[in-house]
């Protein structure tokens, strides 16, 4: 089996079909993962325990998944010296932006890498632990310079695409 490098956490089991897609995207590059429900406010100090752990138990890279008040990715942050990866979940009376403003506005000193409200965040999250982790793995890297090579070739399919039918 292959080390677990990174810890997908998640503030509630509701955000698990969001959550889901930084999975597969970290499935697609062939990076384990271990996934988690906890939450920063009901159980603390799990959270605490989790992260403060993390790099013990071989984890290298932290992303979270909170909407609300959204204090997990920080919390999360604060226990632990690995990158943090904060997925502000959309909902509530603000429809995410509190966990925006939550996950982005850290205080100096306790970073976290903030992606996108909406579907986009988890597969950014995922994509960017991917980049983290290649720093240090070549073949890791180069599956991601794969990846980007894609992206280019699906925009010049659609440009030639939309000048054919014009």
């Amino acid at each position: 089996m292959a080390e677990i490098k990174v810890g997908i956490v998640m503030g509630s089991d509701s955000d698990w079909p969001l959550v889901k897609k930084a999975c597969e995207t970290l499935d697609k590059f062939g990076v384990a993962y271990e996934t988690r429900v906890i939450s920063a406010h009901r159980t603390p100090e799990v959270a605490i325990e989790y992260s403060s752990s993390a790099e013990r138990r071989g984890l290298k890279v932290i992303i979270a998944a909170a909407g609300g008040a959204a204090h997990l990715a920080g919390v999360l942050a604060a226990a632990t010296v690995l990158p943090v990866i904060g997925i502000p979940v959309a909902g509530g009376a603000l429809n995410g932006l509190d966990a925006l403003y939550a996950t982005v506005q850290m205080p100096s000193g306790v970073p976290v890498a903030t992606v996108a409200v909406g579907s986009a965040g988890p597969t950014n999250a995922a994509l960017l632990a991917v980049q983290i982790l290649g720093t240090s793995d070549q073949e890791l890297r180069e599956r991601f310079r794969e990846h980007k090579a894609a992206l280019k070739a699906k925009v010049a399919a659609a440009n030639d695409r939309i000048h054919q039918e014009g």
